[in-house]
């Protein structure tokens, strides 16, 4: 295979934001910082989209390529570093983010001309660090086009784990631990899952807007409506974008929401006049669902441990009507207070791995060793949330995980710590496709076509 002589190139002058005017090269700003810093891409894309000057099509553009290069990231770079010689691992990092940026356009994105990924990448180059490293960004991106087709993979048959995190574009110890729970085959039936692009799913407020209305609204605007799968006000709606300004979404009619989640208040069953405790409620998703599905005739308290994430909270109360709502900044490992709860639901911190499809820098950012620190948060939360729980109430403990040292092995330590509660199985309010063996509830992304989950419902008894 061809191979590309490495040059160090010229002293990096520092960036400014002129350096950043297209699409792409805002791409490779955001990937950058991603790398750089402890930043969240979520939080760095969305504030592009809401301060850039870009068109509505740069920035469904800009979204695309930034979760589609981070989503494949370890198979970019593999592939990069079969036409790179030297150690491509120094690379400097904003040469290295516009090569894999015109890669993953080259590789998954067949609408997209080859010549306009690389052209563009080669005229960034050379407005960030001159003409020599330009010409070598060229070399590598027109050779990679050429012998595309004859790059090796690593086989499943030599090393398993190698080949799936490679070929798949995931951590090699996540892809270890899946494998040693699920088999090779349904790893990589996982791993397939979770690189998908993800589908929105919405909850419909039946209170404010008849299901079958709000779908004939959307497919008036031209756009693909399915009905959710397991939950009746549950719709995915392909190609609705910039949310914030559909009227009906503003006037409360519907939320952003999965499917997965809505089953959690399903196993919760809030019902009218009772007073519930919403523990790490942010960003509000179930909060006003409980208010929803109670016609807001619930004493609910909503807590959450960052204030900014409160203001999310609040923020999707007051759009609904639900001004009213106690919410609360403080930690759920030691939050007390004098009211004792019938119903408690746990949204417990976590590693978030059942939700890669929409947060795909999360496989990047977690380690082994969280797990572990989160299982012990997890396990501190729900012991001092049971203290507010009155005999005979019901606690919900749920997740976006898949992982059963966060999920399973949480609920068994508590279990064996408090016999006075005991696990009500699960099919009991949802549907039995979405039950364990055990009573838990658990979605996969292979198995459901939905977020990753887990929730467990226990009763304390009188």
């Amino acid at each position: 295979m061809e191979q590309i002589r490495k040059y160090s190139g010229p002293p990096r002058e520092d960036a400014n934001t002129t350096l950043y005017e297209t699409a792409r090269e805002v791409v490779v700003k955001i990937l950058s910082r991603v790398e750089r810093t402890d930043s969240y891409l979520d939080k760095l894309l969305d504030f592009e989209l809401k301060n850039s000057e870009l068109s509505k099509l740069d920035k469904s553009f800009l979204t695309e390529l930034v979760n589609g290069t981070v989503r494949w990231k370890v198979r970019l770079d593999y592939v990069i570093s079969q036409f790179y010689r030297g150690d491509y691992s120094k690379l400097d990092i904003d040469i290295k983010n516009a090569i894999r940026l015109a890669i993953y356009q080259i590789m998954f994105l067949e609408r997209v001309p080859q010549s306009a990924a690389v052209n563009e990448a080669v005229e960034f180059v050379k407005k960030l660090r001159g003409q020599y490293l330009a010409n070598l960004v060229n070399a590598i991106l027109r050779t990679a086009i050429r012998k595309l087709d004859l790059v090796e993979f690593p086989s499943i048959d030599d090393d398993a784990v190698r080949a799936l995190a490679t070929v798949h574009s995931f951590p090699q110890w996540l892809v270890r631990r899946f494998i040693d729970r699920f088999g090779v085959y349904e790893t990589e039936q996982l791993l397939s899952a979770l690189n998908e692009r993800p589908k929105l799913s919405i909850r419909v407020n039946e209170s404010k807007v008849a299901v079958d209305d709000m779908v004939s609204q959307f497919e008036e605007r031209g756009l693909k409506v399915t009905r959710g799968q397991f939950l009746k006000n549950f719709l995915y709606v392909d190609g609705l974008s910039r949310i914030g300004e559909i009227e009906s979404f503003r006037a409360g009619k519907f939320t952003v929401q999965d499917e997965s989640a809505g089953v959690v208040t399903k196993l919760l069953d809030p019902q009218p006049r009772e007073k519930i405790l919403d523990m790490c409620a942010a960003p509000g998703g179930k909060t006003t669902h409980i208010l929803e599905v109670t016609e807001g005739k619930v004493e609910l308290t909503a807590v959450e441990k960052y204030e900014n994430r409160a203001k999310l909270i609040q923020n999707s109360l007051s759009r609904l009507g639900y001004e009213s709502t106690k919410v609360l900044v403080a930690d759920g490992t030691s939050y007390t207070d004098d009211t004792v709860y019938e119903k408690i639901l746990i949204d417990a911190p976590c590693t978030g791995f059942g939700v890669i499809r929409k947060k795909p820098d999360s496989k990047w950012k977690r380690e082994p060793e969280d797990i572990s620190k989160l299982n012990q948060v997890q396990i501190g939360i729900i012991e001092n949330s049971s203290k507010l729980l009155k005999n005979g109430g019901v606690l919900v403990y749920s997740t976006c995980t898949i992982e059963e040292e966060e999920n399973q092995q949480v609920i068994h330590t508590f279990l064996e710590r408090h016999p006075e509660f005991e696990l009500e199985s699960a099919d009991l309010f949802v549907e039995r496709a979405l039950v364990s063996r055990e009573g838990y509830v658990e979605t996969f992304p292979h198995r459901h076509d939905m977020d990753g989950s887990f929730a467990a419902r226990l009763r304390k008894q009188d």
